[in-house]
């Protein structure tokens, strides 16, 4: 049996026909303080800034105006619920460093500011129904990250990850929910790396950015590995651990 799979339903598909979402499937994963790799890497990043030899993308920038184009067309306002790229990218440029959380999202956040695209994980463990890339629909429910006791419903018309009537994800990738989110127990891990605009972000660096994430995992984990979802390939099923 498969463990779960993922669904582009015709809905976003139609509306975001270039949309791409990339997966990173970790298997066995260790959660531990030894990924000095990724420290070190994030560190390399910081001193770039500083000395202005590098810049995290902007709203300016095709990749986050192609994730505001696309938060308007659903009815979100992406200065007020920002993408988790372009939160990301302006708190990298206001304080000159990443947040600092567990080492598998660091490993992600740092892929995200890195290729200007959209980034996050579910525990598998966690994930009990087929995860659907939907609109939202009366009924969902959602709980914040971090606010265990607090549920929302979504806004209509939200684009959300959903299993059955749990959200995941609210605004397409703005905030993840409580439950999926990674700590030190997780063993199982599916990275996310999203796009709405082949213009703005090209499959190159799609997969560019897919074994970049899988070269900071890699090794804290005893098996990774990849799938790719878009119109052509609306419906991946996560295959079991051999």
């Amino acid at each position: 049996m498969t463990r779960t799979e993922f669904v582009l339903t015709d809905e976003v598909a139609e509306a975001f026909p270039e949309t791409q979402i990339r997966l990173v499937v970790a298997d066995g994963l260790r959660v531990g303080p030894d990924w000095a790799h990724v420290g070190a890497a994030i560190q390399s990043l910081e001193n770039r800034l500083a000395g202005l030899q590098w810049q995290p993308v902007t709203e300016e920038n095709d990749e986050i105006a192609s994730w505001h184009a696309a938060y308007r067309r659903f009815g979100a306002n992406p200065r007020r619920l920002r993408p988790s790229v372009d939160a990301l990218c302006r708190r990298l440029a206001k304080s000159g460093r990443l947040p600092r959380v567990s080492p598998p999202v660091d490993a992600y956040n740092l892929v995200s500011v890195m290729y200007g695209i959209p980034a996050g994980a579910f525990d598998l463990a966690h994930l009990d129904a087929p995860v659907h890339i939907r609109r939202s629909r009366p009924g969902d429910r959602f709980v914040p990250l971090g606010e265990p006791d607090s549920v929302e419903e979504p806004a209509p018309h939200e684009v959300v990850y959903a299993a059955g009537d749990r959200v995941l994800t609210r605004c397409w990738n703005h905030r993840d929910c409580d439950s999926t989110k990674l700590t030190e127990e997780t063993t199982g891990a599916v990275f996310i790396l999203e796009r709405v605009s082949a213009t703005a972000v090209p499959d190159d660096r799609m997969q560019q950015a897919q074994q970049a994430l899988a070269g900071l995992v890699g090794p804290h984990a005893d098996l990774v590995s990849f799938a790719t979802i878009d119109v052509t390939r609306p419906v991946v099923r996560l295959a079991p651990v051999p």
